[in-house]
Order: structure tokens, then sequence, then C-alpha cells
């Protein structure tokens, strides 16, 4: 029986399954994926919430691992209550960039977006005027130490946006060059495990 617990949390696509890669790193702990449903904020807030409520009350010491929107969700609900540290691997942290970059390349304007409040640009990709405004008003904020793993040729989000969330919230940040936005190349698998041993 331990009081330790680490929890990821995969990014669009991906599967709590994932969870499985870290339980090496963190041989003490009791390690699980989260397998949530959200794909809006707001519907993050009610899965998440209590969901790491009930963790919290469970184990003394909560590690987080959260990847891409995982990320970005996480950030946005949990604020670093109750969890000792995270590790935000390829956090979204310009969500209205990213929206409006795929208005672009869709050819939907604001005032669009607006009239109709959702339109869809690709097989399960649907952009959303409540989710622009709800990004645009709701900023990222989180309290608790955290460290963020960015890979250099991430096309998400960029070096910038990321270096200043870091700063904003006073988290570690260490870029790999050549890395992408998704981390699972042999090497870039090599260089997250050693990224998480020398900060634990």
């Amino acid at each position: 029986m331990t009081d330790k617990a680490v929890v990821y949390i995969h990014g669009r696509g991906g599967s709590p399954c994932e969870a499985d890669h870290y339980r090496d790193l963190f041989k003490d702990f009791d390690v699980f994926g989260f397998d949530y449903k959200a794909e809006t904020p707001w519907d993050a807030s009610e899965e998440f919430v209590p969901f790491f409520r009930d963790v919290c009350s469970h184990y003394r010491r909560v590690f987080l691992i959260a990847n891409s929107i995982g990320a970005f969700f996480a950030i946005h609900t949990l604020g670093g209550n109750g969890i000792e540290k995270a590790f935000f691997v390829s956090p979204v942290v310009h969500m209205e960039g990213l929206i409006l970059g795929m208005m672009a390349s869709s050819n939907v304007t604001e005032d669009m977006l607006r009239e109709k409040e959702e339109i869809p640009v690709a097989p399960g990709l649907t952009l959303s005027y409540r989710y622009l405004s709800f990004v645009r008003n709701t900023p990222l904020s989180w309290h608790g130490p955290a460290e963020i793993l960015y890979g250099s040729q991430d096309s998400m989000t960029s070096l910038e946006d990321v270096t200043a969330f870091a700063g904003s919230i006073g988290a570690g940040l260490t870029v790999m060059e050549g890395g992408e936005h998704w981390f699972h190349t042999k090497e870039q698998m090599d260089f997250l495990d050693r990224w998480i041993k020398e900060r634990l």
C-alpha cells in the first residue's frame, strides 16, 4: 500500500494506457491514466475536479503528468490544487492562437463563427465561437511546482508562447532540440524519461 500516486492525462487521440510507460520511473507510486471524455474546458471542469478531489483524498502525495490538450484541460480546471508537482509535456498554452489559425486555414471569419456558433472544418473537428470566447476570457493559471517539456519542432505552440507561460507560473522550461509536439520516438521518450528523473 502506498500513499503516492501519479496521474497521467493523455492528449487528443491518446489513451490512458500510455500511463504504463511511467511505471518504471515511479516504482513506489500507484500510476494510472485518467480516461476522460471531455472535449471542452467546461466539460473538463465537470470531469477533472471530482476525479482529482477523489485521488487527493486517497493519496498524500499526487504527481501529475499531462500531455498537449490534456495539459491544457488540467491547467484550466485544477490550478495545481492538491498536486505536489506537475510535468507538462507539449502543453497547449495559447489556444486562442491555435483556433484563429484553424479559422484562417479553413477560411472561416470570426463573424461567420459568431453567427453560426459552430462550424465543422474536418472530421472530428468543429470550430466553436463559445470555445474561442472562453479561452479569450479565461487566462491559464497554475499554482505550485511545475516543469514543462517542449520540442523545438512543436507545430502547435510557439517557443515564445510556452516561454511566456512558463514565466507566468514560475515553471521550469526544458526545450528538446528537434523534439516534436508528440513525443513518441525512442530518442524523444528517452529524453522525456531523463527529464523527469532529473526533476523528481
